[in-house]
């Protein structure tokens, strides 16, 4: 409406919207989440969520983190 020239109170446009059940673009970093599947294979859990390690070298844990570029996801590896 700017464009074309028309000035118009933004509760004004959005009770029109609403009139014509139309909604304007929702910015903002899009929700991830996980949908787990109990049907898939999953690996054991070997330690029993028991982290302490009484030994150096005994356990190793690792963390995989997606992160999301301009050009897609990158993914990121700790250990």
């Amino acid at each position: 409406m700017i464009r074309e020239g028309t000035r118009a109170a933004r509760c004004t446009v959005e009770r029109l919207m609403k009139k014509l059940g139309i909604q304007g673009i929702k910015r903002g970093r899009r929700c991830w989440t996980t949908i787990s599947d109990d049907s898939l294979y999953r690996p054991a859990d070997k330690v029993n969520r028991q982290f302490t390690a009484t030994r150096p070298n005994q356990l190793w844990v690792a963390d995989i983190t997606f992160v999301a570029t301009w050009t897609g996801l990158f993914m990121l590896l700790y250990h």
